[in-house]
């Protein structure tokens, strides 16, 4: 009788899916960082709305100009050293080693790490990082089809620093099998400061390395 209880409390091909996978649905559709989330957003939509927008904002070219500047550069920042690695767990530098050779390494975050990313993050850091060089892209080639070549220089700097941060994530993103431990939580600007004082620093010049962030957020 006692085995027969403990056979009934037992669930049987996935009777729990009801209860459990509910909570784990509802944790997988938070958002962690609505803050890294808001910014990753913030700059790169900003830009473009001051782009389109440029001639009832304001009637000074360089204005318009410089303020879009600035909030590409904030955008290529902010998504390179901050929200990519705390929405999805990924990110990519570049190194320079003794003999003054640079190599990029591409890191992410290992599987069986605790920090498991959200669906509802994950889509969303997606869908702006693929969305928005598409659509400087495109302003490339209104730019030229209008003969607005004033522009040019504008839209090909959105095009060159959203798509180096597409590349570079989608490289993260191809994974590696080289774990990282030592750079998960510091700070960009302690990384940076790391590599100065010629810690962890590769003899190897030239060579883009994969990784994984064994700790990270």
């Amino acid at each position: 009788m006692r085995l027969d209880s403990q056979e009934a409390d037992a669930p049987l091909f996935g009777e729990d899916d009801d209860d459990a996978p509910t909570a784990v649905r509802q944790k997988k559709s938070e958002i962690k960082h609505p803050l890294a989330t808001f910014f990753h957003l913030f700059f790169r939509t900003s830009a473009i709305l001051v782009y389109l927008l440029c001639e009832i904002l304001s009637s000074s070219f360089i204005v318009c100009m410089v303020t879009i500047i600035l909030l590409l550069s904030c955008d290529f920042w902010t998504v390179k050293n901050v929200s990519g690695r705390l929405m999805v767990g990924l990110r990519w530098w570049n190194q320079v080693d003794e003999d003054g050779q640079s190599h990029w390494v591409f890191e992410s975050r290992p599987a069986t790490s605790r920090k498991v990313q959200t669906n509802s993050q994950s889509r969303i850091f997606w869908l702006g990082l693929i969305v928005c060089p598409v659509l400087w892209g495109i302003f490339v080639f209104s730019t030229l089809f209008s003969f607005k070549f004033k522009w040019l220089a504008v839209v090909i700097m959105g095009v060159a620093l959203q798509w180096a941060n597409l590349y570079g994530y989608v490289r993260c993103k191809a994974g590696g099998k080289t774990k990282l431990e030592e750079h998960g939580n510091q700070l960009p600007w302690q990384q940076f400061s790391s590599n100065g004082n010629g810690q962890n620093r590769d003899p190897r010049g030239g060579r883009a390395e994969r990784r994984n962030i064994s700790t990270c957020c």
